[in-house]
């Protein structure tokens, strides 16, 4: 049972780090935030288990993990207004070619890193962009003017 209330404090523990962490995406990660990454998971493994490296304290602990992670998805099927809390809530970033500062500030997201995926995206400028989300899973979406909209008859 020891196992299982300390899987259930470091999973809720991860996923609060997770959410306050900010949207990122793993392809936008740095090669030391992937170190870091596999780090945690070490010391996750240590913090769980206690150096106990049974096959039954690793099934149990990933059966509570995996329990855990379901009981956030049916909360988050069942109660629509957990969604914000549990998955977050898309942002708009760029608005009629403006990037918004103040909100590319609160999700730790740079112009260079914008400017990066509307490259991507074949978006030559900013400019371009009639509008720009920031998804729950921290990808971007980007909506272009069509430029025939602008065109004169």
């Amino acid at each position: 049972m020891d196992v299982v209330i300390r899987s259930l404090i470091i999973f809720g523990f991860l996923w609060l780090a997770i959410r306050v962490s900010g949207k990122r995406e793993v392809a936008q990660l740095s090669a030391f935030d992937m170190i870091l990454l596999v780090t945690v998971g070490d010391l996750v493994s240590q913090g769980v288990t206690q150096e106990d490296y049974s096959l039954t304290t690793a099934i149990l602990a990933v059966s509570t993990f995996s329990v855990a992670g379901f009981a956030l998805a049916l909360v988050d099927y069942r109660f629509p207004a957990t969604r914000p809390v549990l998955a977050g809530t898309p942002r708009v970033v760029v608005k009629d070619g403006e990037p918004l500062l103040d909100v590319l500030s609160s999700e730790l997201i740079t112009i260079s890193d914008l400017h990066e995926a509307a490259r991507e995206k074949g978006i030559r400028s900013l400019r371009e962009i009639e509008l720009c989300v920031v998804e729950t899973d921290g990808k971007f979406s980007f909506f272009t003017s069509d430029p025939d909209d602008n065109a004169d008859d």
